[in-house]
């Protein structure tokens, strides 16, 4: 079994496990990192942009396209539309991909670069919320970018990377970054989708059963438990121990694992989600207080469901209730409506609310009561007429490069009165805010995520007792946002087999297939006479034609051969009893060690006495026949005699030391 992992990004996972010649796609995360690197797609013109001033290399003989690379600050931006990190596609051929199991809409944001124009042709498996929601994902994210089109393709920087400047001269492979997919291949890739329930067993052309369990970590996310009849693989990523509204966490399904692939921990460690959430709305509260708005850079799903509920109780407490918060998505309508309809994938808590009947989600009611007003962009109708100040706004791109939130940030960035706070841990902060620098307005880092924190991993590999942990080399060291915390590592003791990975290796996997399971045609079934050989162990001997298909062993009878039909029809004519032709009913089948002195006995009654025996190893005897220039090794697992071309001597010693051991 073997493991390739295709994506440097824990928290955006995809790798292939190779396996019962079978590849099993898990997960195809995309990494958004790369687009702090461009300048932002304001919705129009935007003269802080266009007047930030062109870098030009001191090598003559080297032209840029005319301003491809823009400064500011000391910073350097690519000018042109943004390049995303797809999966690598040179390590394995995705055309040969058999399936695709998809554990939460977070991590399926490539999906369309695997699918399309690469000739695959497998199955994608996820459950219903994480089709629908991941949609919402990748069709919002494709409006921003087709919303603010550039008209240059910058280029010639990636050949000269060395030369450029900061951040620029570092960034890795930019190379294999790539424009943005179409609508039209997000449509046939999620088309290709087929949706799946927890706990339901998937069969995977007879050789596997897949079957996704509850994470804990988002609407519908799930863990995958791979199994092969004798081996369990667990893939854990994106899950949590948290009670928020998905449903908890299944742990017990995930117990005993012969190997489990642990990813998707938290981006922020060092850091409690709750405190978070708690500063969060301090800062809301404190700003509003001044007389400010706020801005909450977010994604269309998710965490923001927790903030809404959150935040507006917060506001109600401190006397801000008729302060309006403003959702602006282009699939915010959609969002809201479905996150209220999904009750079998919710925790408990949310689920009783369904059948009071009550809506799970406040944002129901805060809707219904104009507290949270939702739109599709900042120009869509009715959206002037309803913005007013003091507000909150809840909107995306979190990476402050596309989207409506470009627009805020250019609109209250001078004012120190406002303040914008960044809750997703995917984008630094100071990254995100680099290209619009100088800037006045208040900035706050309250990174709210769920996933498993480095202690609660660590808790849960304990209790899961795996033979075997594979995890990225990443969660072996201290991470770059707090490289003195050394507890923010996954434990490595001489109890626990741990094997570590990083982008582009492939890595084989201490799990081999020792058995298959083989269905007995009834006919054979009922033909079985037992032996017992020892006491407590009994076996019968089976003659049959194996057939195999979709990974399915079947043993089924014998045919007659012609002879044989023959004379059942002749016994059949003449009214007498059809002989049975078993062909191997005279077959005996040896078992157990050799009985050394009854086989020098009958070797000495057939003339044979000049003869030496020598004691190897562990059940091993060789007997050397001095006048025949013979010898004869016998060992636990096999039998061979030299015996210089005489074959009749060879077959005669063959018989003897047959009669010496016992069968059935």
């Amino acid at each position: 079994m073997k493991l390739y992992a295709l994506s440097g990004d824990p928290a955006k996972p995809c790798y292939v496990l190779s396996i019962s010649d079978l590849l099993i796609m898990l997960d195809c995360g995309l990494s958004v990192s790369s687009v702090l690197n461009f300048l932002p797609l304001p919705l129009v013109q935007s003269a802080k942009f266009q007047s930030l001033l062109s870098w030009n290399c001191r090598d003559p003989e080297i032209q840029l396209e005319d301003g491809e690379i823009k400064e500011c600050c000391g910073c350097s931006f690519v000018n042109s539309a943004p390049e995303f990190i797809p999966p690598l596609d040179k390590v394995i051929n995705f055309s040969e991909i058999d399936v695709i199991l998809i554990s939460n809409y977070t991590n399926m944001m490539a999906l369309p670069f695997i699918t399309e124009g690469t000739g695959f042709t497998g199955t994608v498996y996820a459950t219903e919320p994480t089709l629908q929601i991941g949609r919402f994902f990748l069709e919002e994210l494709v409006e921003y970018i087709e919303a603010s089109p550039k008209e240059n393709t910058a280029r010639v920087w990636k050949d000269i990377q060395h030369l450029l400047p900061p951040p620029l001269n570092d960034v890795f492979k930019p190379k294999n970054w790539r424009h943005l997919f179409s609508m039209d291949a997000v449509n046939k890739s999620l088309a290709r989708v087929q949706m799946t329930g927890y706990d339901q067993k998937l069969d995977i052309f007879g050789a596997l059963q897949v079957t996704p369990v509850s994470s804990g970590f988002c609407l519908g996310s799930s863990n995958w438990i791979i199994n092969s009849g004798q081996e369990k693989i667990s893939y854990i990523s994106g899950s949590s121990t948290l009670t928020t509204h998905p449903r908890p966490i299944n742990q017990s399904a995930l117990k005993y694992s012969d190997v489990v692939i642990m990813t998707g921990l938290t981006q922020a460690p060092h850091v409690n989600p709750d405190g978070m959430l708690g500063e969060l709305c301090m800062n809301v509260v404190m700003t509003l207080r001044n007389g400010g708005s706020v801005l909450i850079p977010c994604y269309p799903s998710g965490v923001v469901y927790d903030l809404f509920e959150c935040l507006s109780s917060s506001l109600d407490n401190q006397g801000f209730s008729q302060i309006p918060m403003f959702f602006i998505s282009p699939v915010a309508d959609s969002s809201l409506a479905y996150s209220n309809i999904l009750a079998e994938w919710l925790s408990t808590s949310k689920q009783n609310k369904v059948y009071i009947p009550d809506e799970p989600f406040p944002h129901g009611s805060l809707v219904k009561n104009a507290k949270l007003k939702h739109f599709k962009h900042i120009y869509s109708e009715g959206f002037s007429t309803e913005f007013r100040q003091p507000c909150v706004v809840f909107c995306g791109h979190p990476s402050l490069r596309f989207g409506d939130a470009v627009h805020f940030v250019e609109l209250w960035g001078s004012n120190p009165q406002h303040t914008i706070i960044f809750t997703e841990p995917d984008f630094p902060y100071l990254q995100a805010l680099a290209p619009y620098q100088p800037l006045a307005i208040k900035t706050v880092y309250c990174p709210i995520e769920t996933s498993l924190n480095f202690q609660q991993a660590n808790k849960l590999i304990k209790e899961l007792k795996p033979g075997v942990l594979v995890i990225p080399e990443n969660y072996t060291q201290p991470p770059p946002i707090a490289p003195h915390k050394t507890d923010l590592v996954i434990d490595q003791t001489p109890d626990k087999m741990i094997i570590k990975f990083k982008r582009g290796e492939v890595i084989k996997l201490p799990l081999k297939r020792k058995r298959s399971r083989i269905y007995l045609d009834p006919q054979i079934a009922r033909s079985l006479v037992p032996h017992e050989v020892q006491p407590g162990v009994t076996i019968s001997s089976v003659t049959g034609v194996l057939h195999v298909k979709d990974n399915i062993h079947d043993l089924h009878p014998l045919e007659p051969t012609p002879e044989e039909l023959e004379e059942q029809k002749s016994a059949k004519t003449a009214k007498l009893q059809p002989p049975s032709h078993n062909r191997y009913r005279n077959v005996k089948y040896e078992w157990g060690s050799l009985d050394v002195n009854l086989f020098l006995k009958k070797l000495a009654q057939d003339g044979i006495t000049d003869i030496k025996v020598e004691q190897g190893g562990v059940d091993e005897i060789t007997l050397h026949l001095a006048s025949e220039d013979t010898m004869i090794k016998v060992s636990e697992k096999n039998t061979s005699i030299v015996c210089g071309g005489k074959q009749s001597l060879r077959l005669k010693l063959r018989d003897l030391l047959l009669q010496c051991v016992q069968n059935f």
